[in-house]
Parts: C-alpha cells; sequence; structure tokens
C-alpha cells in the first residue's frame, strides 16, 4: 500500500520558520548571560518552549499540516508569550 502524503501549507511553513528564529535568537540571549546560576534558570524555564517548537515542528515533519497543527502551534506561543511575561530577555 502507498505511503500517504502530507499535506504542505507554505504559510504555516512560515510561521514555524518565525517559531524557530525566535527560539534561536532567545537561545543565543541566554547563552550571553554571565551569570552561570542565573542562565541555568533561564534554560530551564525555556525548556518548555523548546519542546513546544520540536513538537510543533516534529508533528509537520511526519504528518504534514494536520487538525493538530494549529493547537500545536497556539502551544508554542502560549509557551513563548509565558515564558517572555515571567523573564526579561
Amino acid at each position: 500500500m502507498p505511503k500517504k502524503r502530507r499535506k504542505l501549507n507554505k504559510e504555516f511553513e512560515r510561521k514555524i520558520y518565525s517559531s524557530k528564529k525566535n527560539v534561536e535568537l532567545v537561545l543565543a540571549k541566554i547563552y550571553d548571560i554571565d551569570d552561570e546560576d542565573i542562565q541555568k534558570e533561564y534554560m530551564s524555564a525555556f525548556n518548555g518552549v523548546v519542546f513546544s517548537y520540536d513538537e510543533l515542528t516534529d508533528d509537520y515533519e511526519k504528518q504534514g499540516f494536520n487538525d493538530n497543527s494549529e493547537s500545536l502551534l497556539i502551544n508554542y506561543k502560549n509557551a513563548l508569550n509565558l515564558f517572555e511575561s515571567e523573564f526579561e530577555i
């Protein structure tokens, strides 16, 4: 039986790319923190955002654009907003 092709969505791919750049920017800022204890605190708090982003990209790479895609993007954005509201970066 042939494998089902995953559905692609260019606009959603742009949102994923933008999310990737946001994650990279915040990680770069965290790595620039000189105080090791503060850096670890920020990293542990940011891990939830990274997990949400990884979940989003993994789902899109494996299944393409589907019913779950928008909710995963919303989860990522909520995690990022929560991090940004609790930590100044």
